[in-house]
């Protein structure tokens, strides 16, 4: 699930993203749909502020789970957002990426391969600590996998799961910062 990004390959995949962002604006620009161009550029510039913020929380594997997981093949595409807010101490950025990393792998093999599969993940900084919200939305066909997992890990932080049905899976958790 993990790979080691190293600055070549981190570079490549970036500048691969840019590219495609730059064809995509000069195409709509070409077919005089400048709406459309205006539009592209607007998500360009949240998607910049969102790493921004992610970048600037203290977690930096977790951030960089989150910045590189969609360069990689896997059966859902992931979004995320932070909110306004500022982390006061810090978060066990290890034990944070470690169940993110293991969650996203059963997710992964618990929902159906090659259909539009979507996993929003928002972080809201509070000033004890940080709430991470996870909103699954697409086909998942091996719900007692995910069950499996979420009854293996551990009570703290409590996991919430908000809903969950065939077609959507929602949970949340507070994790307190260490002062």
């Amino acid at each position: 699930m993990k790979t080691d990004w190293d600055v070549i390959e981190v570079l490549r995949y970036a500048r691969h993203d840019w590219l495609n962002k730059i064809q995509l604006i000069k195409g709509n620009l070409a077919l005089n749909k400048i709406d459309r161009a205006k539009d592209i550029i607007n998500e360009i510039v949240a998607e910049a502020q969102a790493e921004a913020k992610l970048s600037n929380l203290n977690i930096p594997q977790f951030a960089s789970l989150l910045l590189t997981y969609n360069w990689e093949n896997h059966s859902f595409q992931i979004e995320y957002d932070v909110l306004d807010g500022t982390i006061n101490g810090d978060l066990n950025d290890d034990w944070l990426t470690n169940w993110t990393c293991t969650f996203f792998a059963c997710l992964n093999s618990a929902i159906k391969p090659f259909y539009e599969n979507y996993l929003s993940v928002t972080i809201e900084p509070q000033i004890d600590g940080t709430r991470f919200f996870f909103d699954f939305r697409g086909i998942i066909t091996n719900k007692e996998k995910l069950e499996e997992f979420l009854e293996k890990t551990p009570s703290s932080p409590e996991i919430v799961v908000q809903s969950w049905t065939e077609q959507e899976l929602s949970l949340d958790f507070f994790v307190s910062a260490a002062i």
